[in-house]
């Protein structure tokens, strides 16, 4: 790779005006070191920095870009819903029909379109209080739902990745209201609702974690929450920003709530359906649902939600991921971790490599599976660094942290899967030397 003089400079004048340098901190580098790279363009599955370095992107926006980047169909509808207008501040058609494709894919009855995920997520939270009239809400370690206040503790992506507390600037007394249990545990869940059920609004988790690596939930543990929820009067909120029609067409629900016959109480989503603009939404059971304004007491709103260029993006987005699609990302996705696997193993990096759908990452010096948040903290983290930086200089952008998990696009072909083989080849043998 040519180097990064241009990004370098971008760097310097973004820390004279931005915290850190960038608008979210994971893209800061600093868990991995040197300078973050400046993306100009995007096609396809491959990214251009401003150096004109280019990369087969395996991070696709943190997910949104399923099709790949700029993909025409979705520009061109783009291009003419702008052309109609940016903004309306009113209700429009492609809001209803977003709302309708979500529907038809998920399991909620109603909808609601908000602007990022972590509105969709403290959205969700306040209407499981409102509806049941309790405060108190379970998450799991690990598990990241935007940065809610009620939501930080212990949570997973750039909080575990800089090391933060997870909570300075927000009150005691919200996170009282916040019982934090170990992801994947069925015994802590029963006893938290053994002891405090009558007080429980709420549990929260993502229907497969992607924030402390993937980390897929055990077979029947999200059933096992659902039920439980039931029988206690709580509602079960599972966040699917993520995983929403990425892990399948009907997102991770598809592969375990559609099969067992389940569903949530209340779903958010976001990522996917906006098809790289700023949408998400949530949604559930109609009972609950109608309790939000103008219907009901709960009071939510947003200038921006709905708008008519982000939710064309989205409804583009969707209607063009076919099944064929969805299986072309499951094969692609088990393609890059059996590469991954064979370079790591070759070089002998302790490794363990986990997906959960289409999502993957890998686990440096360690050799035993991931099921919660403190496995997922028994890593390497210099092995990874020095991986990174590897593949970045063989031209693969991976997540800036090993928290994160790995997205494909269906866009990735025989070339770019050359790439990704070629930078393994000399990414392993580097983590290798860095292993602890």
């Amino acid at each position: 790779m040519s180097g990064s003089d241009v990004s370098a400079s971008l760097f310097d004048r973004a820390r004279a005006v931005s915290p850190g340098g960038v608008n979210s901190p994971v893209r800061a580098f600093k868990a991995v070191g040197g300078t973050p790279r400046f993306m100009s363009s995007a096609s396809g599955s491959w990214l251009t920095d401003a150096d004109g370095n280019r990369y087969v992107d395996l991070v696709a926006s943190w997910g949104p870009m399923l099709l790949g980047h700029a993909h025409p169909e979705v520009v061109a509808a783009v291009q003419a819903a702008a052309a109609r207008g940016t903004s309306f501040g009113t209700p429009s058609e492609p809001e209803v029909e977003l709302a309708e494709e979500i529907v038809a894919r998920t399991p909620v009855d109603l909808v609601r379109m908000v602007s990022s995920g972590t509105e969709a997520t403290m959205s969700a939270i306040r209407l499981a209080r409102g509806f049941t009239g309790r405060d108190v809400v379970v998450k799991f370690a690990g598990c990241y739902h935007g940065h809610v206040d009620s939501l930080l503790a212990e949570a997973g992506s750039g909080v575990v990745t800089f090391g933060l507390p997870g909570t300075p600037g927000v009150p005691d007394a919200f996170t009282a209201e916040t019982l934090v249990l170990p992801y994947n545990d069925p015994a802590a869940v029963r006893a938290v609702f053994s002891e405090h059920g009558d007080r429980i609004a709420c549990v929260i988790t993502e229907a497969a974690a992607g924030n402390m690596g993937a980390v897929a939930p055990e077979p029947g543990f999200n059933a096992f929450l659902a039920r439980t929820c039931r029988e206690h009067g709580a509602l079960f909120v599972s966040d699917e920003v993520m995983t929403g029609f990425r892990a399948s067409r009907q997102g991770y629900w598809g592969i375990d709530g559609a099969v067992e016959g389940w569903a949530p109480d209340l779903m958010t989503f976001g990522k996917v359906m906006g098809g790289g603009f700023p949408a998400a939404a949530f949604g559930g059971r109609e009972d609950v649902m109608r309790m939000l304004a103008p219907e009901g007491p709960v009071y939510q709103a947003g200038t921006l939600s709905g708008n008519p260029v982000a939710t064309t993006a989205g409804l583009t987005t969707l209607r063009l991921a076919t099944d064929e699609v969805y299986t072309h990302l499951d094969d692609l996705a088990s393609t890059i971790q059996t590469m991954l696997r064979d370079a790591l193993g070759a070089a002998g990096v302790p490794h363990v490599v986990q997906s959960a759908g289409t999502l993957f990452s890998p686990y440096l010096g360690r050799t035993e599976p991931v099921r919660d948040f403190s496995d997922a903290q028994d890593q390497d983290p210099a092995a990874y660094r020095a991986f990174f930086h590897a593949m970045l200089e063989h031209g693969v952008y991976l997540p800036p942290s090993s928290y994160e998990a790995w997205f494909v696009s269906d866009s990735l072909d025989d070339d770019a899967l050359d790439q990704i083989e070629k930078a393994l080849s000399a990414a392993a043998p580097a983590a290798a030397a860095a292993t602890a």
